[in-house]
């Protein structure tokens, strides 16, 4: 759309400001483009103070039609890491923000009181939010919609958000969460509750009739797609029986990698037990979001999900194996306005630490916070949110935690960089300890979306011909494993900077294809697979630019002891360590940086990123 707006919350004032065609082409948009305006921050700014800028972008593709392309990513300074932060969602809301007539928003300064914003065709304004404060997502997105019309979309924070939780996030369309890196944390330090968007512009493209061909021609290849037809079956659930297979399912705080009653908790159980019906984001044709309800009882939601994530979260990791009661906590967090892979990770942080003595009855208020206790996990999600009593403490996340518990519990605090891992143990599959100890925002399993071979051992179209087969051992430590997550990282980054789905744009399409799409989007016929690779790199060095102006080097790109030390005691990975060190020289040659994990001036002038401050 060639616009952006610049909203100052201090003063109330609301700019727009062109965007030149030239840096769309050089960062895509979303995270990229993110990327760019956050070196505007100052450098050892507070995350939560009024120098720290919330930036919502939009994607190169969105809106325009083509599946799944319908995504947009929120960057800040993250409250949990202190590096790079961004959170990236789908649904409708990045569309219905488009055709307003804008590509994204800059949040500058603090409001001196809640506010949301109103941005419909072309206008904007900040309206008071006092009546909307301390209220839920679902409570807040109806009380606007009734104010507003049906047809405003809106993204909003919870309570959490507004209670600064270390790792809130932002919800739109109900359910749909830019969940990690506490960007719903920023958003509540600005005392900014929502946006609320309505737009009818369109989105016009360079060659409507060749797009059209791409898209007929992608949903009839995804339809054929085994991974489509998986998740269209049990949604992202579909993978928990084949990473438990293979001990890679993060069991009581990582203690284990299987977790012995997993068929209470898959993908198969939450189809036969709580599945109402499944739906998509725009223009989706995979549909592997999952509809729910826990019909009665003390759990009694209708919600969507849970997802992997969060039965891996708040159930292998927690020890918890009631699925109605990990489908109440996932919908809680959905409604506080909280990362659910951050929230069940530090809760399961916690029951260690109860099990060892290092918290207690006293400290808990009286809760038995033990491995397996369902009760236990859903009240510890409600006093997160609240920051009330013991859950002031987890609100803070598993890094400060630690560091305030001390007493060794650094061994066993399951993050990188301050951000809580997914759910999937590097010692089952070597190359992900790798990913996450790279990941420019901390213990993130999508930066690098190496998982696809790693357990399920199937092609990765994103990658260059030559690593695109599943050719290693889950148990590898081969240094080339440094260069597929290189080049991993680098696709999806451009994924992501174009808006879409990574399930279609990395698992489903060859980067030979979405250059081609981008063709007939923009216009721009020397745009090819090579000019696409470029990007992701330049904008995986500009967010890792960021973070070394913030003080990040290799001491920071590591895993927990637990992990590099401590064999997995039973399963298929027993004995099992990650042996990260060659790994990481490797992955540094491949990225062009120093040994410190510094790019070089050399890579930065080859992607013409020089221009930019290191701080």
């Amino acid at each position: 759309m060639g616009k952006i707006l610049r909203v100052d919350l201090s003063s109330g004032k609301i700019a727009e400001e062109e965007v030149k065609e030239k840096e769309f082409r050089k960062f895509l948009g979303c995270r990229g483009l993110g990327a760019r305006y956050l070196f505007e921050v100052k450098r050892g700014a507070d995350p939560l103070g009024p120098e720290n800028k919330l930036i919502f972008m939009t994607g190169l593709l969105t809106g325009t039609g083509f599946p799944t392309a319908g995504r947009y990513d929120t960057v800040a300074k993250s409250p949990q890491t202190g590096f790079y932060g961004h959170a990236n969602s789908a649904g409708f809301w990045g569309v219905d923000f488009k055709r307003t007539g804008f590509d994204g928003i800059i949040f500058e300064g603090i409001s001196p009181k809640p506010v949301y914003l109103l941005v419909e065709d072309g206008r904007a304004e900040l309206r008071g939010a006092g009546h909307l404060w301390g209220k839920g997502v679902h409570e807040t997105t109806r009380i606007l919609k009734e104010e507003l019309g049906e047809k405003f979309n809106v993204a909003c924070i919870g309570p959490a958000g507004e209670n600064l939780v270390r790792y809130a996030s932002i919800l739109n369309d109900l359910n749909r969460a830019a969940g990690r890196c506490g960007m719903g944390t920023v958003m509540g330090s600005k005392r900014l509750k929502a946006v609320a968007v309505r737009g009818t512009k369109k989105v016009e493209v360079a060659d409507p009739d060749r797009l059209k061909e791409l898209i007929r021609e992608t949903v009839e290849s995804v339809s054929q797609n085994m991974l489509k037809m998986s998740l269209e079956n049990f949604g992202t659930e579909s993978g928990f029986d084949m990473v438990n297979a293979q001990g890679g399912m993060p069991t009581r705080n990582w203690q284990e990698g299987v977790f012995p009653s997993g068929d209470k908790i898959n993908g198969p159980a939450l189809a036969d037990r709580l599945l109402m019906g499944n739906k998509g984001c725009y223009a989706c044709p995979i549909r592997c979001a999952r509809l729910t309800e826990v019909k009665s009882g003390p759990y009694a939601c209708r919600t969507e999900g849970p997802e992997y994530e969060s039965v891996g979260a708040l159930g292998s990791m927690c020890g918890v194996d009631d699925l109605e009661a990990i489908t109440y906590a996932h919908h809680l967090c959905n409604d506080y306005g909280m990362d659910v892979i951050s929230t069940g990770s530090t809760i399961a942080f916690a029951m260690e630490c109860f099990e060892r003595g290092i918290l207690t009855r006293e400290d808990t208020g009286g809760i038995e916070l033990r491995f397996g206790n369902a009760e236990a996990m859903v009240q510890m999600v409600h006093g997160i949110a609240r920051r009330e009593g013991i859950g002031n403490l987890l609100a803070e996340g598993t890094k400060r935690m630690s560091e305030r518990l001390g007493r060794g519990t650094e061994r066993f605090a399951m993050h990188s960089k301050g951000l809580e891992f997914a759910a999937y143990d590097p010692r089952a599959a070597k190359i992900v300890g790798l990913s996450y100890a790279t990941s420019n925002r901390g213990g993130c399993h999508i930066d690098a979306y190496v998982q696809l071979q790693a357990f399920i051992g199937a092609p990765h179209p994103i990658l260059p011909e030559d690593i695109r087969d599943p050719f290693f051992d889950p148990r590898s430590e081969d240094p080339i494993l440094g260069r597929v997550v290189k080049e991993t990282q680098d696709a999806y980054a451009a994924v992501e900077g174009l808006g879409m789905c990574k399930f279609l744009g990395g698992w489903m399409m060859t980067a030979d294809k979405v250059a081609e799409v981008v063709r007939a989007v923009t216009g721009w016929k020397d745009f090819d697979e090579r000019e696409f690779r470029r990007c992701g790199e330049r904008i995986y060095n500009l967010e890792r630019m960021f973070g070394v102006r913030e003080g990040m080097n290799r001491s920071h790109d590591t895993l927990p002891k637990r992990l590099l030390e401590e064999p997995h005691p039973s399963g298929p990975a027993a004995g099992e360590v990650v042996h990260l060190e060659p790994m990481l020289e490797a992955y540094y040659r491949y990225r062009g940086w120093d040994q410190n994990g510094i790019p070089t001036r050399e890579k930065l002038a080859e992607l013409d990123l020089l221009d930019l401050p290191m701080g």
